[in-house]
């Protein structure tokens, strides 16, 4: 019976040094094809043209790279790309550049679908196959940061984990790939160019706060409102706004970073002055900054764009009691690829 082969990305450098011993090589040969592996982002063994062809038989009779592929992509008409991208086991996500005049940001996928069931959301309307390994998300932003460097001729400057999934619902793989992304030894990214976004699980942020992690962190929020919040983000009752409020203080207290906190506003949903009031009381625990984003619709009946009164009555509240905010413009909205519209539609 054939064995199946182990993707040699799951190695740690230690690992492979060992390998190499155990074949009866150098343990420096394991540091060459560790820097092709994540420095150089290598596709084969045939790459690898500092090693004999001898060895890179070797390591295509016991490994295989699992690397990702991009099957589709499409530019949109404000220059945004969205890649459809398939993994080995032929799964697709789809993860996003967009550009601005001074930089290029990389929204990546942590998840086949989402194990999360927030009901503007079109990837909450598919249900979660898989967790994205570490070299799968490093593979996301390898690719975006070459069509980066390809179409806006500057390297990749900032990444968000604000696409397909829910990245600390894959908690270990998420970490193990920005610290892939921010080593000299991967790409060498600063983790202050890099926000992971969560829907808000408790637990996990204040873990995340224990790790001392050097990223950024954004809440999708959209109401401080436990029903309303509840009726749009039914996780919510399992996770309230009190239990999600006390892991952010201590998020602050632990990091002292700024939490952003990203918020659609809906019509006949969440555009009173109430809910604007509540979500002041909801930011004064610790400096915070809202971004309030341009709602792109699904084809769900509930949710339309509230009107432009609306949000400016969120930016006058918040303003007027020392918030910082932001209203955001969707980009990629003609192909599907503006927030809450990653769904494989490509």
């Amino acid at each position: 019976m054939q064995t199946k082969k182990k993707d040699i990305r799951a190695l740690t450098k230690d690992q492979l040094r060992d390998f190499f011993v155990s074949q009866g090589d150098k343990a420096f040969r394991g540091n060459q094809v560790y820097e092709w592996l994540w420095g150089k982002a290598a596709y084969s063994f045939e790459e690898m043209t500092n090693i004999s062809k001898e060895t890179r038989q070797m390591l295509e009779d016991n490994f295989v790279i699992n690397h990702i592929k991009v099957d589709q992509m499409q530019r949109s008409s404000d220059g945004t790309i969205k890649n459809a991208v398939r993994l080995h086991d032929d799964l697709i996500v789809e993860s996003v550049l967009i550009p601005t005049d001074t930089r290029t940001t990389a929204c990546v996928s942590s998840q086949v679908g989402c194990s999360l069931d927030c009901k503007f959301c079109a990837t909450a309307k598919l249900k979660r196959m898989r967790n994205l390994n570490p070299d799968e998300i490093y593979d996301q932003v390898v690719a975006i940061d070459n069509e980066s460097r390809l179409y806006f001729d500057r390297p990749l400057s900032n990444i968000v984990f604000m696409g397909m999934g829910e990245p600390l619902m894959n908690y270990n793989n998420v970490l193990a790939a920005i610290e892939k992304i921010t080593s000299p030894e991967g790409l060498g990214m600063s983790p202050r160019r890099i926000t992971v976004s969560t829907s808000g699980v408790p637990k996990m942020i204040k873990k995340m706060a224990d790790t001392e992690v050097k990223f950024k962190l954004a809440v999708s929020l959209h109401s401080a409102i436990d029903e309303v919040r509840t009726s749009i983000m039914p996780f919510n009752a399992t996770f309230p706004l009190a239990d999600l409020r006390e892991a952010l203080q201590y998020w602050y207290s632990k990091t002292k970073s700024r939490i952003t906190y990203e918020y659609v506003v809906w019509r006949g949903v969440n555009d009173k002055p109430k809910d604007a009031e509540a979500l002041v009381q909801f930011c004064k625990f610790a400096p915070s900054k809202v971004n309030i984003i341009e709602y792109n619709p699904i084809g769900d009946e509930m949710f339309h764009q509230a009107d432009s009164a609306a949000l400016d009555m969120y930016r006058e509240i918040l303003e007027r009691n020392g918030i910082t905010v932001t209203v955001r413009r969707s980009r990629g909205k003609d192909i599907d690829a503006a927030c809450g519209q990653l769904a494989n539609k490509s």
